[in-house]
């Protein structure tokens, strides 16, 4: 049997020029990226990446994480491989760190947290330079109620409403430890606008689309095309509330993963 050595690596990356995480035909993904590069890195030699999720098209990442199996030899140097791996990555993505972990290591089942936080901003149309970083609703918001309902999100639900074509199957209970509205003062640049905000957003795991979800309620909400009683039923077993909206990618940053 081939001895196979395993790492945990941390990644960064601007998700705008990307098709999501996942490896897909005649698509841009950072998977895919990941993988050309690494077969120019390790040639002649078999390994395997597996993600710590999916993210969708546009999404960014400050702190994302991959485990890479390599078969029969183990990385000799693995500060002078991040070096290598950054000067043939492009230049959003890059690798942050490689740690070397136990083969019994479940990236998946292993995930103790997940922090996400969306960027957005409303009223007037942003300077084009912000589109790979913030969503831009174009309406008016009532941020206040969009605030307060934030909070109603936390604890464990039935978020059967919050996702794409929930199976019969699907586990669509999921525990929020925290979901919050607050000002930008996380990233900023001279073509942002005046006000900017962040959905916060803790928990364990999360479903397809879930997180961009909660925020298309938040901004009908905002609108004024849902009510906070709306949102209240929307979290119900037996809910028919539909969320029709789902926020834009280009705001939704994964911003911290945690393991067991």
């Amino acid at each position: 049997m081939k001895k196979r050595y395993y790492y945990l690596i941390r990644v960064q990356f601007l998700g705008f020029r990307y098709s999501g995480w996942q490896k897909q035909p005649g698509q841009r993904t950072i998977e895919g990226m990941l993988f050309k590069t690494l077969k120019f890195l390790l040639p002649r030699q078999k390994f395997k990446i597996l993600g710590a999720g999916r993210t969708d098209a546009k999404v960014s990442a400050l702190d994302a994480a991959f485990q890479l199996i390599v078969e029969e030899t183990p990385i000799s140097d693995i500060k002078d491989f991040i070096v290598s791996f950054n000067n043939n990555l492009p230049s959003d993505i890059k690798v942050l760190k490689i740690d070397n972990i136990n083969k019994n290591f479940n990236i998946i089942k292993d995930s103790k947290s997940k922090e996400y936080r969306y960027f957005f901003s409303f009223g007037e149309k942003n300077h084009p330079f912000c589109a790979p970083y913030m969503a831009n609703i174009l309406e008016d918001l009532d941020i206040d109620i969009m605030t307060k309902a934030a909070a109603l999100y936390i604890g464990t639900h039935n978020f059967k409403a919050y996702t794409a074509k929930p199976g019969k199957n699907k586990q669509v209970t999921r525990t929020l430890t925290s979901c919050e509205i607050m000002e930008n003062k996380e990233i900023n640049a001279s073509f942002f606008p005046k006000h900017s905000y962040i959905l916060r957003i803790c928990g364990k795991g999360f479903m397809r689309y879930q997180v961009r979800m909660i925020m298309g309620a938040l901004v009908q909400l905002g609108r004024g095309l849902l009510s906070i009683h709306e949102i209240e039923l929307s979290l119900i077993e037996d809910t028919d509330i539909k969320i029709s909206y789902i926020a834009p990618g280009s705001g939704l940053v994964l911003h911290k993963l945690e393991f067991e």
